[in-house]
This record gives C-alpha cells, sequence and structure tokens, in this order.
C-alpha cells in the first residue's frame, strides 16, 4: 500500500510568470526531500491581447513593463543565466499571453497526469524565458509537446476539446474561491496556510513548519 503524502500543495501558476519560473525548479527539489504531492492549477493573468492592453495600456508598454519583473526575477534566481531578456527584447513579436500555454499544460495533464504537467509546464517555461520563443503560437506549443515525448496527435486534439477550457476556467474559479489573486501561489492543503516564494532553504523551513503543524493537529486527536 503506497505511503501517503507528508503534504499536499497546489501551485497556482501562469507560463509566462518569471517568477513561477524560478519557484518550480525548487519545488521539484522539495517535492522530493518531502515526499509532496503537488497539484497543478493554471492561473492565466491576462487571457489574450485586449486584457494586455487593458492592462499595461498598449502592447509595447506590456512587455518594457513584464521584462522590468524579468530584471527582478533573474537577480533572485540561483540560474540566472536561464533568462534571455535581451533576446525577448528584440523579439518582433508582441510579448505573449498565458492562455494558449495554459490549454497546453491541461492537455499534458489528460495525456500524462500531473508529471506531464509538470514537465510541459517547465518545457514550455523554457522556451519562453531561457530561448524568448513566443509560447502564445500553437506551432511552438506542438513542437514543445514533441519535445517531451507526447503524443503529438493525441495533443492536438485534446488542447482544442472544450474539457481542457473548462479545466482552465475551473482552476480559475478556484483560485478565486481561496482568494488568490497572484502567481505563483502556492498553498498547502493541510493548513491552509501559503508558501512565500523563497530561495529553497527558506522553503524548506516553511513546509518544516507545515509539518510540525500538521503533526500536532493530529496529537491532539
Amino acid at each position: 500500500m503506497a505511503r501517503p503524502p507528508s503534504l499536499t500543495l497546489e501551485f497556482f501558476h501562469d507560463v509566462v510568470c518569471g517568477w513561477c519560473y524560478n519557484l518550480s525548479p525548487r519545488l521539484r527539489r522539495l517535492a522530493e526531500e518531502f515526499d509532496l504531492e503537488i497539484r497543478h492549477r493554471t492561473f492565466v493573468l491576462q487571457d489574450g491581447p485586449e486584457r494586455m492592453v487593458e492592462v499595461f495600456g498598449s502592447m509595447e508598454q506590456a512587455k518594457a513593463t513584464i521584462l522590468g519583473h524579468w530584471a527582478a526575477c533573474r537577480e533572485a534566481s540561483e540560474s540566472p543565466e536561464r533568462f534571455d531578456i535581451e533576446g525577448m527584447r528584440a523579439a518582433s513579436f508582441d510579448y505573449p499571453h498565458g492562455l494558449p500555454g495554459a490549454l497546453g499544460c491541461v492537455a499534458a495533464e489528460r495525456l500524462g497526469g500531473p508529471e506531464a504537467h509538470w514537465r510541459y509546464f517547465d518545457a514550455v517555461q523554457a522556451a519562453h524565458l531561457g530561448e524568448a520563443r513566443n509560447v502564445a503560437d500553437w506551432g511552438v506549443l506542438v513542437e514543445i509537446a514533441e519535445s517531451i515525448g507526447l503524443d503529438v496527435p493525441r495533443f492536438r486534439r485534446l488542447v482544442t476539446d472544450p474539457l481542457t477550457l473548462q479545466t482552465v476556467e475551473g482552476h480559475r474559479r478556484r483560485a478565486h474561491l481561496l482568494q488568490v489573486t497572484q502567481v505563483p501561489t502556492v498553498i498547502v492543503r493541510e493548513t491552509g496556510r501559503r508558501l512565500v516564494n523563497a530561495p529553497l532553504e527558506d522553503l524548506r523551513m516553511q513546509l518544516q513548519g507545515n509539518l510540525s503543524l500538521v503533526a500536532a493537529a493530529r496529537a491532539v486527536h
């Protein structure tokens, strides 16, 4: 009989989020160390160019503002070389929104479960932040699916399946229910507490604190 995970974390993320790019490899390491279950929730901040213009004023200003965020993310990263800020600044396409990538993540999960979701999410982030690729382009997203070994014909079908969009919308509804307003947000199911995105050792201490709370609650009962 399989041992239950020590903690279950809900990880709300957006493929175009630089802070998520920093957090994901930290969570991967900690998931093995603490035997965590990670439940992936897509949470798209801007779901199209119109919304980006509404938020930033123009697509040009959107790119300039977001690349400023990238610079802060790079400074906080253990691997700053992973960020290709100049490549994205020089790119001819508008800064991509996250909805196509979210649909791809859910399609990947339908094909291969939570680990496929995570592998696809990481691959899209690497293409976007590390290679300055346009991850709102369906051709790019299909290439990424192929690169991680997903069944491409099935991926193509699932990414346009209405159930996939419904799942993305369901993740958004859950975010609103939990009062999630930003990405990344990580919520520990057993305690209801949120992890603060921080270097690895700080995250490790936060998890230890949550485990202590769970142990204390079990001791009372």
